[in-house]
């Protein structure tokens, strides 16, 4: 209901803007966009054609640019950020947080970066080079290095009376890290128990020294698995000596979480990530091409198996209606165990311990499913063409079929992953093959065997 109640929102909001600008009434539209948030402003600019997007941009306020920046995919921003000029861009981005500037960076023009830095005090600019230095999907990419630490040997007076003077405390911070002289990580604090102690309260004695904190070579897809395992806002970020780096924190998780969503659902149609909805047509040809040739010679392959038994064909007509039944069957059992298989590679639940329990557990269901469904597309066969022959020959294929498509649903991802291949990307294509395949050789070459002989 909520996600309905969104995309009918998104909807009449796009509705006005189109209309607005068509009649070259701005007014509207800048009331309108000014009234978003940086999130939904960004989904609005990914929903427009350039040139309307390129109006819409113009009328945001200069002071949510820099967040709006975020909140885009890479291609939009890319156009975006080419139609603003340099003293436009330091002003949009010089007051993002650490961990926001550096996600932006390698997307800003060089002589915007140097101003950036030049317009940065001395440490700031050091935590940026700092956070630039990791890779791009690790923890420390992620990591914001403005964190709040207090020592263990003070007391809960002294730490509210330090809060105070800073003035102020970094988004999302629901703990205060506790940090040894070296600056090692020892523990963390809730705000809410500095709230709720006498101020003589010692801090060693309210430090929860049980949460973990993440290694800052972690990569991003681990951080989101831990963040939902642990139920985090926040976490640390140390370094190999257990140095305290920065933290990481919610907002930034649910973007990976998004980000993966996205990546999967386009990678197993074979659209590329960086692909937007208003793509320019030579770029979205070329990024669509590849999978599509690959799809193309998967299919001659399934040709050239049907191609083997054109006498059978030529004999038995009924075949050839019959054919993509089995084939589209198949294709859809096996597609079912892929995206459970790909949703447990990603979660860390499938491995070699328990891959021969999944592949059993799977050929059943599927032997299940191959004789129920079996049994009802035979029927209709018989009834149809009126032979029982045929009728037999399409319920066996269906139970292979729908076995051999569950063993492939189990196998394919797991080789995949085992050659460093997404499986979200190329398990589609390949598994599509199989069923293909199995299924015409299975239902042909029964009707050959026991039709034709």
């Amino acid at each position: 209901m909520v996600d309905a109640a969104r995309h009918e929102r998104t909807a009449h909001q796009l509705r006005m803007l189109s209309e607005s600008l068509d009649s070259g009434r701005l007014g509207p539209v800048r009331r309108l966009v000014n009234s978003l948030s940086a999130a939904e402003i960004g989904n609005l600019l990914e929903s427009l054609p350039p040139a309307k997007r390129d109006v819409v941009w113009g009328l945001v306020d200069p002071e949510d640019d820099g967040e709006v920046l975020l909140h885009v995919d890479d291609e939009v921003r890319e156009g975006l950020i080419a139609a603003m000029d340099a003293d436009e861009l330091v002003a949009a981005v010089e007051d993002l947080d650490i961990d926001d500037l550096a996600e932006l960076m390698e997307d800003l023009p060089d002589t915007v970066i140097d101003e950036v830095l030049k317009s940065m005090d001395r440490e700031n600019r050091e935590r940026l080079e700092q956070v630039l230095s990791y890779p791009e999907d690790s923890a420390g990419r992620l990591m914001n290095p403005d964190v709040v630490t207090v020592r263990a040997d003070v007391s809960v007076d002294v730490v509210l009376r330090f809060l105070r003077l800073r003035g102020e405390l970094p988004d999302n911070t629901d703990h205060l890290y506790v940090v040894s002289r070296r600056h090692q990580y020892l523990g963390r604090i809730a705000l809410a128990q500095l709230l709720t102690h006498e101020p003589t309260t010692p801090i060693n004695t309210l430090m929860d020294g049980e949460q973990p904190a993440i290694a800052v070579d972690t990569l991003s897809d681990e951080v989101a698995r831990q963040f939902s395992d642990h139920d985090w806002i926040s976490a640390p970020v140390v370094d190999d000596n257990n140095v305290l780096l920065g933290r990481i924190t919610i907002d930034d998780v649910v973007d990976i979480i998004r980000e993966q969503a996205d990546y999967q659902v386009l990678s197993a149609a074979g659209v590329s990530e960086d692909e937007s909805l208003f793509s320019p047509v030579l770029r979205a040809f070329r990024g669509r091409f590849l999978w599509l040739s690959i799809n193309l010679g998967t299919a001659f392959l399934a040709a050239s198996v049907v191609g083997r038994f054109q006498a059978t064909l030529a004999e038995v007509v009924a075949l050839a209606v019959l054919m993509p039944i089995v084939a589209g069957m198949g294709g859809n059992a096996g597609t079912q165990v892929l995206a459970l298989m790909v949703r447990g590679l990603a979660l860390g639940q499938v491995s070699a311990a328990n891959l021969r329990t999944l592949v059993w557990k799977e050929i059943r269901i599927a032997l299940m499913n191959g004789v129920l469904l079996g049994l009802v597309v035979a029927t209709v066969t018989l009834a149809w063409f009126r032979s029982p022959g045929i009728a037999a020959v399409i319920f066996a294929a269906m139970v292979i079929n729908l076995g051999f498509a569950a063993c492939a649903g189990v196998l394919v991802p797991m080789l995949l992953r085992r050659f460093n291949v997404d499986p979200a990307v190329g398990g589609g294509v390949i598994l599509t093959t199989v069923t293909d395949v199995m299924g015409f050789f299975a239902f042909l070459g029964l009707a050959t065997v026991f039709l034709l002989h």
